[in-house]
């Protein structure tokens, strides 16, 4: 028995140590710019789910999804969002979709967490991705706002959707750095 307990540990040891030296080795390709495997597409929103549904306290929303909470939770999606996950005008974001892994696009797959989970994720961030925590940037009224917005996000009020079309086509039709500089040399 005492030489299974021994052969179990060396075997544990030298994986441990194989994946250690693999890593260490610069071996596992770190790249953004290439797809998530299969095993990442497959098991680390489950883990994810896992991790923030242990953590997120149960609490409900105490913001209302009124048209004037929506809207202040739109303007913060806009501001602070937007670039990652997706607007009216650019339903996928060419800077979310070349994250690794790529950002969610909202407009195309609505969050579908409960918003005591999406207030964790906005709040905390998730590591290994391009997710910040903004709980130094942004208040708690900010965040449970936003939770507001995007747990609405497909059915929002006709006057919070005419505002969101109106703000990114406003946001869409301002020169970038990039373009400003073009337009310099001509």
């Amino acid at each position: 028995m005492k030489h299974f307990v021994l052969g179990v540990l060396v075997t544990i040891l030298a994986l441990v140590g194989g994946v250690y030296f693999f890593l260490r080795l610069g071996f596992l390709d770190l790249r953004a710019d290439q797809q998530p495997s299969r095993f990442e597409d497959g098991m680390a929103m489950k883990f994810l789910d896992a991790s923030v549904g242990r953590r997120a306290r149960q609490r409900p929303n105490p913001f209302q999804a009124s048209t004037k909470n929506l809207e202040a939770g739109l303007n913060t999606y806009e501001t602070h969002c937007s670039l990652c996950h997706g607007d009216p005008a650019n339903r996928r974001s060419p800077v979310g979709t070349t994250l690794y892994p790529p950002a969610p696009q909202f407009l195309e797959k609505a969050p579908d967490m409960p918003e005591n989970q999406n207030f964790y994720i906005i709040r905390n961030g998730v590591r290994w991705t391009g997710m910040p925590g903004w709980k130094k940037v942004l208040s708690r009224d900010q965040i449970w706002k936003l939770t507001a917005f995007l747990a609405h996000i497909q059915h929002l009020p006709p006057a919070v959707q005419q505002e969101w079309k109106s703000a990114a086509s406003l946001k869409s039709s301002t020169p970038t750095v990039k373009e400003q500089g073009a337009n310099r040399h001509e």
